[in-house]
């Protein structure tokens, strides 16, 4: 059983940073594709990052690259999204997902994912 927990989301002003974590158990973490996505109040779960099997390719959401970065610990089983310059409509509940994988591709689609976690609330004030 794929377990995916995260953590580290609060509230941080504007202009802010936040790191979140996404601690994997269960499997074999290294042999998983990860990927964030959030949703915000009212609208549907979007793409935020995602990051292939070993870390050596990312992809981004275009309106966020430059201001978040995905990266992973697979000797720690986890996942990270360090986020920058925050801004209010960072607003959302983060969520983490896992899907096995067999190379080095990346997944942006939601329904690509296997296992999702119970997400963290992050929370940017004005």
């Amino acid at each position: 059983q794929v377990q995916l927990v995260e953590s580290g989301g609060g509230l941080v002003q504007a202009g802010g940073s936040l790191r979140v974590s996404c601690a994997a158990s269960g499997h074999t973490f290294s042999d998983y594709a990860m990927g964030w996505f959030r949703q915000a109040p009212g609208k549907e779960r979007e793409f935020v990052a995602a990051i292939s099997r070993s870390g050596g390719r990312t992809s981004y959401a275009d309106s966020l690259r430059g201001r978040f970065t995905i990266s992973r610990d697979n000797t720690k089983n986890t996942v990270y999204l360090q986020m920058n310059k925050l801004k209010p409509e960072d607003t959302a509940v983060y969520y983490c997902g896992a899907r096995q994988a067999w190379d080095s591709n990346v997944f942006v689609a939601m329904v690509s994912y296997q296992y999702w976690g119970q997400g963290t609330q992050v929370t940017v004030s004005s």
